[in-house]
């Protein structure tokens, strides 16, 4: 049952680090405007934000400080929601396609970690 355990949290670690890679890659195919280079830089740190909070999990001094992270792991994923819808994508499908699909997994990392925080109440 341990070692199912840590397969699971390892799994959510790596999911929100190619989560956080795939957004930095999605920048880069943005158009270079005023706007968006703001925005992107407010998009890439909540984006690593997430996975970095979840990792903190793991050291966590207690479960109150547990549940705090995994808030800021939730919070952070709805920023980076957030920031996905409001960037300026072009004309390109591709992109397009790109932001739909990134918007989709930072609503399931939400839910995921609405679904840890209830679980630990």
């Amino acid at each position: 049952m341990v070692q199912q355990e840590c397969t699971k949290q390892y799994d959510l670690e790596e999911r929100t680090f190619q989560f956080a890679k795939r957004v930095r890659a999605f920048v880069k195919m943005l158009p270079r405007t005023i706007a968006n280079i703001e925005d992107v830089k407010q998009l890439v740190r909540a984006s690593g934000s997430v996975g970095a909070n979840y990792i903190e999990t793991n050291e966590a001094l207690g479960k109150k400080d547990f549940r705090m992270r995994v808030r800021i792991s939730r919070k952070e994923s709805k920023e980076s929601c957030y920031w996905l819808r409001l960037v300026y994508t072009g004309n390109s499908p591709v992109v397009e396609a790109e932001r739909t699909a990134l918007i989709q997994e930072s609503n399931e990392l939400m839910k995921i970690f609405g679904a840890i925080v209830r679980k630990f109440e």
